[in-house]
């Protein structure tokens, strides 16, 4: 199947088509160095696994397994790295910190492909609908869950796990301006563009790593976010290419890395950041290919 530079939406309720603005921020990333290439190197491989011959009739079994796995990926990201088979096998996840985690990434990645309709007017209701659901575990008292943090809250990856060695060093954006950007961003989404998928999916992931705007979990919001707009555009529609898999089986040495380049703001940075993320998306495309061939041969 093929898809078109756009990525547009393939959803039965399309938005009126209108014209990318001249002063399109996420199509000028696209026009980056390297960054064309990593678009269509994407886009070809979307399109391999879509055409599998096990989606045609088992699509429902293949999204379920690529959430079971990109849940598992970012979890690990967020210090969780459980073995797959133990996230399948497991029910209880309150009883420690890394299994709250897991819980927490569990729980978002089902939420995220629920909420396209509200994301297309608000992506901020989403982001906190998001943290919401990723905190399901704290107390219902918790008046810091479910919206951006204040003025002198803390902010923590994974609650319990305060003395874990965070993503990034960088300063941590004040409550002003973690407002004032997300206006920005959710401006960004809601404008015509003529950029691909896989630039406005780094953008969001790249911009809620660096804003943290929650006090807990914000790497598994962010990574929540970029599938949300990968199946919004029309480029994963069915949800079965787990961006997630791909960042945690980079690394987190790498992904960090990746992550200083769209913190530095230059071209190249920003150029290394959506090519991380194109990388991440063709290697969550290389599990689900292993899922569709374990499917056809019975083994799954």
């Amino acid at each position: 199947m093929s898809r078109s530079a756009s990525d547009t939406p393939s959803d039965t309720s399309p938005r009126p088509a209108a014209a990318p603005r001249p002063d399109d921020p996420l199509a000028a990333l696209a026009s980056l160095p390297g960054v064309a290439d990593a678009v269509e190197s994407v886009r070809a491989a979307v399109d391999r696994v879509y055409g599998h011959r096990v989606m045609r009739r088992r699509s429902t079994e293949v999204t379920s397994e690529a959430a079971l796995r990109a849940a598992r990926g970012s979890a690990a990201l967020s210090g969780a790295d459980w073995a797959l088979e133990e996230v399948r096998r497991r029910t209880d996840f309150g009883a420690d910190p890394q299994a709250r985690t897991v819980g927490a990434a569990l729980r978002v990645t089902a939420e995220a492909g629920q909420l396209l309709s509200v994301w297309r007017q608000s992506p901020t209701r989403v982001l906190a609908r998001l943290h919401l659901v990723a905190a399901g575990g704290a107390s219902a008292a918790d008046e810091r869950v479910g919206r951006p943090r204040l003025a002198g809250e803390p902010v923590v990856e994974a609650p319990g796990h305060e003395g874990a060695e965070p993503l990034t060093e960088a300063r941590l954006p004040g409550p002003e301006e973690v407002a004032g950007r997300l206006d920005g961003l959710t401006g960004l989404l809601l404008a015509p563009s003529g950029a691909p998928a896989l630039v406005a999916a780094a953008v969001v992931h790249g911009e809620l790593l660096a804003l943290r705007p929650f006090g807990s979990y914000n790497g598994v919001v962010a990574r929540a976010a970029e599938r949300v707009v990968l199946i919004n555009s029309g480029l994963d529609p069915k949800s079965i290419c787990p961006a997630e898999v791909g960042h945690a089986e980079q690394g987190r040495a790498a992904y960090a890395a990746a992550f200083d380049g769209y913190l530095s703001g230059t071209p190249g940075g920003m150029a290394a950041w959506i090519a991380h993320c194109g990388r991440a998306v063709e290697l969550g495309v290389r599990e689900s290919t292993a899922v569709c061939e374990a499917l056809q041969r019975g083994a799954a």
